[in-house]
């Protein structure tokens, strides 16, 4: 009797780019079919496999997934992971290491016919997937629905309450990704408008700014009604008796309206002071080596975990970015419904006592309870819930969340500029940072 196949996979909705499913089966053709026959699901909501592969035992590999990319769960009970490019290539990085991994599986589905060809192969084509080029996959990534999350206005006002009123001060703020502004006879329309727009909108005089310049990216998806075409706003305030905002649309021929065109680009490096906005996870990386590169102030949302992750490490390591004060962990999709995902305010902008310090149990190392403290099969110490070791001068490692209560304010310092997996006996834990006391 042929032994029972076992697989591990990763699937993803065509309209729900920013989370996948992974789990377990013995039939990778009958599991898709399921996912794409559930009741209640839109027809035009088709599920894919974006990665796949054999192991000798699956039930175990999906628990090891489970308990090392626990907080990147959208529901403890459920099978649903938060996803971006990078969160992805974490998922397969560690399912590739398993000691239980066997070999990749290629599915591949033909669209006419309900049939699924087995093929063996790492990774499918850019031509099996409508692509020419890389170039092609991201703008294709950028375009999919709900590939952003949408900030919701009283995250915005909390974050920027933390920061001195003179930071903004004849300042030109650039909200450059979809921050759309929907204005007529003066009044402004607050369902359809970015919330970063409106936010500064409605502060502009009491913070001082000089000018705010908005864009609306001329994608697929409007959420806010705002047209098919990359826009330029441009609002000032019209000091005099009956002061108020002047907004001016523009539309150039030919501009998208995203971060990396090239007028957004322009304004971005010969206009702006400030940069304020929630760029889209899927293209995170290349968002902050665009800001960075323009040596600009910025106060910007991205993804809770990338002080732990390749792209975004050596940034905090050179000091040219650091966490802001507050987690976002409530979004708004495109039909405004609420998302819950991990993500946190980051900046270049001057932190003055800050509340989470006092989420850092900074303390001898004898007196950290013995369930907080390890060492790997390296020896390298492992300290978790917040608790740092003040008489230690060794390296030792921490997640993400130390660093994101301003631990390396507090006389510590990052010592590697990418990420550290520890093994514990020789089982892989999740993606850490090192850092050693000054």
């Amino acid at each position: 009797m042929e032994k029972e196949k076992q697989y591990i996979y990763i699937v993803q909705a065509s309209l729900e780019p920013s989370k996948c499913k992974i789990g377990k089966t013995s039939d990778l053709e009958r599991r898709v079919s399921e996912y794409n026959n559930m009741t209640g699901k839109s027809k035009e909501n088709t599920y894919r496999y974006l990665f796949s592969c054999a192991v000798k035992d699956m039930a175990q590999v999906e628990k090891d997934i489970k308990d090392v990319f626990q907080k990147f769960r959208e529901d403890k009970k459920k099978e649903i992971y938060f996803f971006n490019d990078d969160l992805f290539e974490e998922y397969v990085k560690f399912i590739k290491s398993h000691n239980l991994f066997i070999e990749d599986i290629f599915i591949k589905i033909d669209d006419k016919k309900p049939i699924v060809k087995i093929v063996k192969k790492t990774t499918p084509t850019l031509k099996e997937r409508g692509l020419s080029s890389p170039k092609d996959l991201m703008q294709k990534a950028q375009k999919r629905k709900n590939d952003e999350f949408y900030t919701r206005y009283e995250d915005i006002e909390k974050e920027i309450s933390m920061y001195a009123k003179e930071i903004w001060k004849d300042k030109i703020v650039f909200c450059n990704c979809d921050d759309a502004v929907d204005e007529k006879n003066g009044k402004i329309n607050e369902k359809r408008t970015s919330a970063f727009a409106l936010y500064f909108i409605n502060n502009f005089k009491n913070l001082g700014l000089k000018k705010l310049i908005c864009t609306h990216y001329s994608g697929p998806i409007d959420l806010f009604n705002a047209g098919s075409k990359g826009l330029v706003y441009l609002i000032t305030y019209e000091v005099g008796e009956d002061g108020r905002i002047k907004i001016e649309k523009q539309s150039p021929k030919g501009y998208t309206g995203s971060f990396d065109d090239p007028l957004s680009l322009k304004i971005l490096n010969e206009e702006a002071d400030i940069v304020c906005t929630n760029p889209p996870f899927s293209r995170a990386a290349d968002y902050w080596k665009t800001i960075i590169k323009s040596k600009k102030k910025f106060l910007i949302i991205s993804n809770i975990s990338n002080i732990v992750t390749n792209s975004f490490i050596p940034y905090f390591y050179y000091y040219k970015v650091w966490a802001g004060y507050n987690r976002v962990d409530w979004f708004e999709d495109d039909r405004k419904r609420l998302i819950d995902a991990s993500g946190h305010w980051y900046t270049n902008l001057p932190i003055t006592n800050r509340p989470k310090y006092e989420h850092l149990k900074i303390m001898h190392l004898d007196d950290i309870p013995a369930k907080y403290k390890k060492d790997d099969d390296s020896k390298i110490l492992l300290v978790d819930n917040c608790y740092i070791p003040d008489n230690y001068h060794k390296p030792f490692a921490v997640s993400a969340r130390p660093i994101l209560n301003g631990l390396l304010e507090k006389g510590y310092c990052l010592i590697e500029n990418k990420e550290y997996y520890p093994y514990i006996n020789g089982k892989k834990c999740f993606a850490r940072v090192l850092v050693q006391k000054m």
